[in-house]
């Protein structure tokens, strides 16, 4: 049977490709899309979410979140996603709507389910605070790192944005798996495979506009020939577990750091004497990963 999915994100070009896998995968029941305020705005992710499902007729609530971390300002990565969030493709009318209610009630409305966390773990935290951790079946989410981070030197983003409500997902019981820059970063979006998506007619060329603007800005920060294509390996994950190679380990979130805020400390050794509390991604099979990607895509275009 396929797994009840709601997909937290902030799209974000790499959240724009995780929404359609999710979307195009048999294993995957997608019953909602929240959005969060992280890559940039909750106005502008929120509407970035809405084009991307308009571009690919996909049907599911499209709920708006929490628009500030649970504490300090809000940080966007304008210097990679570009002013709306999702730049580089032109696209078309908008259909795709909003529901009336916060995210949050809408994750509680579709539970039980997986939910798929790719941005800021404010929605999740707060979900958790509000009604509890019964109805989660697992937190699988995009952020962290075994090593250096992507932010601040130990910092990956989608961490270093809410600290805070890392922390309470990581201390809250619920099965976790963390899909970290330690991974995402071997999947690279080679010309290769940009030219594989931009086959698969209109929505095949967005993806292929949505990668070409990613690899610019990635080259132009980092230094990247080739973009790395995160959230999407944390859908892969719930799609087929052998996908992403995973160990048990303790996961500790700095919180209070004066350099490193928002680091995922994550004990592969057992050395600091804590209990497991995270499933930690270690590696992944990024040929079969790509060719789930490619397929999700194919089956709506």
């Amino acid at each position: 049977m396929p797994t009840p999915v709601v997909l937290d994100c902030d799209p974000g070009h790499d959240d724009a490709i995780a929404i359609l896998l999710a979307a195009g995968s048999p294993e995957i029941d997608l019953r909602a899309i929240t959005t969060v305020a992280a890559n940039q705005t909750l106005d502008k992710v929120t509407l970035n979410a809405r084009r991307i499902c308009s571009a690919a007729g996909i049907a599911v609530p499209i709920a708006r979140g929490c628009d500030r971390p649970l504490a300090g300002p809000l940080r966007v990565a304008e210097d990679i996603h570009g002013g709306t969030g999702m730049d580089g493709p032109a696209f078309g009318a908008v259909t795709a709507g909003v529901v009336e209610q916060h995210a949050i009630d809408v994750m509680h409305a579709h539970m039980p389910a997986t939910l798929v966390a790719t941005g800021a773990l404010t929605n999740v935290a707060t979900y958790l605070r509000r009604y509890g951790t019964a109805a989660v079946r697992e937190i699988v989410l995009m952020g962290g790192s075994t090593g250096r981070g992507n932010t601040t030197p130990y910092a990956e983003f989608n961490i270093h944005v809410d600290p805070e409500a890392a922390h309470v997902v990581f201390t809250s019981g619920v099965p976790v798996t963390m899909v970290g820059l330690n991974v995402t970063h071997q999947a690279l979006v080679t010309p290769e495979v940009v030219a594989r998506l931009t086959t698969l007619g209109p929505l095949g060329r967005i993806c292929g506009d949505l990668m070409t603007f990613f690899a610019a800005t990635y080259r132009e920060v980092f230094g990247f020939e080739a973009p790395p294509l995160h959230d999407p390996v944390a859908v892969a994950r719930v799609i087929d577990p052998s996908l992403v190679a995973c160990v048990e380990a303790f996961v500790g979130i700095e919180t209070s750091g004066t350099y490193t805020r928002g680091a995922t400390v994550v004990d592969l050794h057992a050395r600091l004497g804590e209990p497991p509390n995270a499933r930690v991604a270690v590696g992944l099979d990024v040929e079969r990963f790509f060719d789930v990607v490619v397929e999700a895509v194919r089956n709506l275009s």
